[in-house]
């Protein structure tokens, strides 16, 4: 007979002092074996100095294991999913990238455009106007090239150079929302446009002189765009733009020789 049969964990415990020389467990275990003719001898040879486990917890399976941890991976893919940044087609179907109507100013979107030469001249860390003369403003090319492939657009003010639709050519506008293949720009004119950068090119206008705030008693004089002061023109190949803008800044450009059509 086993000892799980032999004891009554129901009895109802005698009362009886209990000290250092008579412990609980000794005494609870062989007051219980009554069916037992030796139950001092069943506590010595299998309770005394043995490990017993009293409760067998529930282990989980292999497959159980393999279903939670594909629950916890699935559960983890929608809260990305949910974080994530919108993709075209749910900014699309939102209408996140339409303008209301009367908003297609070019006056509304000059702060930004202003705000965006003051970012270029962080970025490149032009001169104050009253630094150095307009000879030896001119920043090292060399150093401006790498920094202006991955420049933010978005307020920059491009003209298209030279584009296979003739209907393009002498367009200026202000960058208001840039794509993997085209920048979408307001005229002058307050008219929307959306320039493809496939074979075209276009000529961006940066300041020669910081326009920043020198210090609070010294503002620099305020210029309503960059081609009303001066600055420099350089020619970006709409080819070799084809990214988007977040793309753009964590790509390395190799330098290499290409030829426009």
């Amino acid at each position: 007979m086993s000892l799980l049969n032999q004891v009554d964990p129901y009895k109802p415990l005698a009362l009886q002092t209990l000290s250092t020389d008579t412990p609980f467990t000794p005494a609870y275990i062989q007051a219980s074996l009554t069916q037992s003719g030796d139950p001092q001898g069943i506590y010595t040879t299998r309770v005394k100095n043995r490990h017993i486990v009293l409760e067998n917890p529930a282990r989980t399976s292999n497959v159980q294991k393999e279903h939670g941890a594909k629950k916890a991976r699935r559960e983890s893919g929608k809260k990305k999913r949910k974080t994530a940044a919108l993709g075209r087609r749910p900014a699309d179907a939102k209408g996140l990238w339409k303008l209301e109507n009367g908003a297609q100013k070019f006056d509304l979107f000059l702060p930004l455009h202003q705000l965006w030469m003051g970012y270029i001249s962080e970025l490149l860390g032009l001169s104050p106007p009253s630094s150095v003369p307009v000879g030896e403003a001119m920043p090292n090319a060399s150093s401006m090239h790498p920094k202006l492939v991955k420049a933010d657009f978005h307020g920059s003010l491009l003209t298209v150079r030279q584009s296979k639709n003739p209907c393009l050519v002498g367009l200026t506008g202000i960058v208001i929302h840039e794509t993997e293949n085209a920048f979408k720009i307001i005229t002058r004119k307050d008219q929307l446009k959306l320039i493809p950068k496939q074979n075209s090119i276009f000529t961006l206008a940066v300041p020669l002189y910081s326009t920043l705030l020198q210090t609070q008693f010294e503002p620099v004089e305020a210029v309503r765009t960059v081609l009303d002061a001066p600055h420099i023109a350089f020619d970006l190949y709409g080819n070799q733009f084809c990214f988007r803008s977040a793309d753009r800044a964590g790509r390395k450009f190799k330098a290499k020789e290409t030829i426009e059509l």
